[in-house]
């Protein structure tokens, strides 16, 4: 099941995607459950009304951020053997966690706002985590258990604030619009092993990341059981859990995102994102 956010005249309306990629109004079934949003109680709702009963949305204005209410948007770095060793750095030995604030959380079409001052801005195609079951110290082994589904993030980053000057994390990567999310949420039952998807982003229609899921350091199921040692983790929150090689930070010389660009970027059964860069 694909599951998005719209904005038409004005309203914010809930759509699932059918079978020939149109968006169906689900907004009236969203709306009369009495529970706990992402769960799979929400999914079996959904799910229970024929595709075919919903009525189509019509060229929506705007795709909204997939997951509506982020709780915590949670980040994973340096996560992929190659992204480290691109950027110098050693192997983690336990993952490197930080936050993005949610005010950066923007829709997959939205442009991406370069901040005054920025010199520096950077790209970084992620697969995004979605929870939809809370828990605290959750075994590695029923870890997917708390899965809600799976997004594209583009963990967007300004180099010179997170290292060059200074090594803020936090407002590096928590700019507004440094944070989209979507265009679908899509359900875990239709990601058979989330460590098993291609990634890949594009700036003005050059490829720069081309990666694999299974490259990852920490593989999904690891990284939930991790967090959740520290923090409970609740319906809604958001994890991205880090970036093949390619950003263009790892280029000699080093590439960045300038006004009018187009960045494109995808992962594996998720959908594309396109965002112009303003």
């Amino acid at each position: 099941m694909k599951i998005a956010h719209v904005e038409q005249d004005g309203r914010r309306l809930t759509a699932l995607v059918d079978a020939d990629g149109r968006l169906r109004d689900a907004s009236a079934l969203v709306a009369e459950f009495d529970g706990t949003p992402y769960s799979d109680a929400w999914f079996a709702r959904l799910a229970a009304e024929p595709l075919e009963s919903l009525p189509p949305i019509e060229n929506p204005v705007r795709f909204l951020p997939c997951v509506q209410g982020v709780g915590k948007f949670i980040g994973i770095g340096l996560n992929y053997r190659d992204h480290a060793l691109e950027a110098g750095l050693p192997l983690p030995r336990q993952p490197i966690v930080f936050g993005k604030w949610t005010s950066s959380v923007s829709g997959a079409y939205d442009p991406i706002l370069l901040p005054e001052g920025s010199t520096h801005t950077d790209w970084e195609v992620e697969l995004g985590v979605v929870i939809g079951k809370a828990g605290r110290d959750i075994p590695e082994h029923a870890a997917l258990e708390h899965v809600a589904g799976y997004c594209v993030v583009n963990d967007v980053t300004e180099r010179r604030w997170q290292g060059l000057d200074g090594g803020q994390w936090a407002l590096a990567k928590g700019a507004d619009s440094f944070g989209p999310i979507g265009p679908w949420l899509v359900s875990r039952d239709e990601i058979a092993d989330p460590n098993a998807l291609a990634l890949w982003l594009e700036v003005n229609g050059m490829r720069y990341q081309d990666g694999h899921t299974s490259q990852m350091i920490f593989k999904v199921p690891e990284l939930i059981a991790y967090l959740s040692r520290f923090m409970r983790l609740e319906p809604g929150d958001v994890i991205a859990t880090g970036t093949p090689a390619g950003v263009g930070m790892g280029h000699k010389p080093p590439v960045y995102l300038k006004p009018d660009q187009t960045v494109r970027l995808g992962v594996e059964g998720l959908g594309v994102q396109e965002h112009r860069v303003a």
